[in-house]
């Protein structure tokens, strides 16, 4: 059984279709990285995974637990689904020791020690230590970013879902937080990534989904899309982000 599963999902705004009968499987362990063009429905799909966008046709499970079956406990299958944004939605007015044990006391219920041990351990892990008694605004984005990676872990999550995490971050910022993403891969972090950074699926993806117009244009094993992809409007898009 694949950990995610995204079998003809659909979705509208309105009489925008913005999904059409997108299927995906990433199994356990694996990294499957989403790429495409802007507006072509990668953010929205990835969105669905965890029902912070609702979809009307098809289905979607999670460890095969289905994410839009109304008897569903959303709250508790999303705390087990970890997802790191564009932005990094960090409190800007508690530590990030404090940002980093939040959630695991209110959600996972552990005691204050138990999360903050947590939270330090794998704010160590993304190398940042050091500044556990600072507030966001005194970090870099790329030091927000990885915080934010570090909050989500802090969870247990048996897979993480990443909205393009480097998007809003300058140019140097943006390898500190695919190292970390690769150090994640390498250790079987089962992970969906929407991401225009090539070089980084290059690396670690076991598969590529390509998109456009809200639709799974190419699914195919990472080493064929970058070689041999099979569409004319996959090689397209390869050629104009791989020669820049």
């Amino acid at each position: 059984m694949a950990m995610i599963e995204i079998k003809n999902v659909s979705k509208w705004y309105g009489d925008f279709q913005v999904l059409k009968n997108c299927s995906v499987s990433v199994e356990k362990g694996e990294v499957v990285v989403v790429c495409g063009p802007s507006g072509s429905g990668k953010s929205t799909l990835i969105k669905t995974v965890n029902a912070l966008e609702p979809f009307q046709q098809g289905e979607i499970t999670i460890n095969g637990i289905s994410v839009g079956d109304p008897k569903t406990d959303l709250p508790r299958l999303r705390s087990r689904v970890g997802m790191v944004f564009q932005h990094f939605e960090l409190f800007p007015h508690l530590s990030i020791r404090q940002n980093l044990a939040l959630a695991q006391i209110k959600v996972l219920g552990r005691g204050k020690e138990e999360a903050e041990e947590r939270g330090l351990k794998l704010l160590d892990r993304v190398g940042l230590l050091k500044h556990s008694e600072k507030y966001p605004g005194q970090l870099s984005g790329g030091q927000q970013q990885r915080v934010a990676i570090a909050r989500a872990l802090a969870m247990d999550p048996v897979c993480m879902l990443f909205d393009e995490p480097t998007s809003a971050l300058d140019p140097e910022m943006i390898n500190e937080v695919l190292d970390v993403m690769v150090s994640l891969a390498r250790d079987g972090m089962t992970m969906m990534v929407v991401t225009h950074e090539m070089g980084f699926a290059r690396k670690v993806a076991d598969h590529v989904v390509f998109m456009d117009a809200g639709e799974v244009i190419e699914n195919l094993p990472a080493e064929e899309f970058f070689n041999a992809p099979h569409t004319d409007r996959a090689q397209k898009f390869l050629s104009k982000i791989l020669n820049h």
